[in-house]
């Protein structure tokens, strides 16, 4: 019989309620977010010590030390400008620390760093790298704060080992089609040429564009099983419906838990690989297949991983996770038991949602 876990207390604390939704890695189940005074206002001290550090930018090493010495007092100058022309705007005392972050001062934490090197020593590569970085900074801190991205990653790794069971059930089921198509590429001379040689980047990208393929098929699923997710689980719940950002949220509480099935699997088969190459291809088949000596990662009490085995193991898994990817929401057995275990889950949840509701309107009356 299956156990359905208690994430939830019927209490009339508000914050204890919003506390689980955090814990449970749905925050936008909490009323009243903004992001002001939930997301940036709380990464103000991470923002400022970037914004601190950046003050590097102004330094160029083919100068003297007290032209740089300058320019970093010049850049300092920049910086402490920007932080009183800011606060006049917001209609603040010129050197105030912000009591919220809104749009000004993400503007100028996205490109005040960046001119620094443009405009004291023309380095512009450096001010795109830097404008690029400090908007992805953002983006990244959104997710992880808005969306409760770090919750979600937590909450998702405490119930792996539950997840793997299923896994494991639908593993076994593919492992037939699975070996037969990886055993067979992993024997193929093509594949050790195609893959073996390659350089780091090129294979970084090979292997990240499976990702992204893996990733954008989970994606473009996502509404579907969210929509029949908050369907099932509100019945006989009641509460209101779920608006575009909790939707957002469930669905990233969803690819989280399956990407870390798929990342555990790919992992396990990489390493399977990895042992089964160090027992049945001697290096003079590999020297043979690729035209090039074998070069050697470690050697250990006999034991020698060439390169060219990591990769190519490397690039099995990232073909086997793809291929669990996609099985995870075509497999009608495991979509089952995958979405009846979540949806258990997410019950005690949208349980708690319609009592955080009704509490919330019984203080507003």
């Amino acid at each position: 019989m299956r156990r359905t876990p208690i994430a939830f207390r019927a209490v009339s604390d508000l914050a204890a309620y919003e506390q689980g939704f955090r814990r449970a890695g749905l925050p936008a189940f909490i009323a009243e977010r903004t992001a002001a005074r939930d997301i940036w206002t709380r990464a103000v001290p991470l923002l400022s010590l970037v914004f601190l550090a950046e003050l590097s930018g102004a330094v160029d090493l083919q100068l003297s030390f007290a032209v740089n010495a300058f320019l970093v007092l010049a850049a300092v100058g920049i910086l402490l400008a920007t932080l009183m022309l800011v606060n006049r705007v917001r209609g603040r005392p010129a050197l105030a620390r912000p009591e919220d972050v809104e749009a000004p001062e993400l503007v100028a934490f996205v490109l005040v760093p960046a001119l620094l090197p443009l405009a004291l020593n023309g380095q512009w590569v450096s001010a795109l790298v830097t404008a690029a970085g400090n908007a992805a900074l953002l983006g990244l801190l959104y997710a992880a704060l808005d969306y409760g991205l770090v919750s979600i990653v937590l909450w998702a790794g405490r119930r792996l080992v539950s997840q793997l069971a299923a896994a494991l059930t639908l593993l076994i089921r593919a492992i037939p089609l699975l070996l037969l198509f990886s055993v067979v590429l992993f024997i193929n001379t093509e594949m050790w040429q195609a893959f073996a040689l390659l350089d780091g980047l090129r294979l970084a990208g090979g292997v990240g564009l499976l990702a992204a393929v893996a990733v954008t098929f989970l994606l473009s699923r996502a509404p579907r099983e969210v929509a029949a997710l908050e369907t099932d689980v509100r019945e006989g719940v009641g509460g209101t419906p779920l608006d575009r950002r909790e939707r957002v949220n469930v669905g990233l509480v969803l690819m989280v838990s399956q990407l870390l099935q798929v990342l555990v699997v790919s992992a396990a088969v990489g390493a399977f690989y990895v042992a089964f190459g160090l027992l049945v291809i001697p290096e003079s088949l590999v020297e043979t297949w690729t035209g090039e000596a074998p070069r050697v990662v470690l050697s250990l009490a006999g034991v020698t991983i060439t390169q060219e085995l990591f990769q190519v193991a490397l690039a099995i898994a990232a073909l086997s996770g793809l291929y669990y990817a996609i099985a995870t929401l075509t497999d009608a057995t495991y979509r089952e038991e995958f979405l009846t275990e979540l949806t258990d889950e997410m019950r005690a949840s949208f349980v708690a949602r319609a009592a955080y509701d009704r509490e919330r309107g019984a203080l507003d009356e």
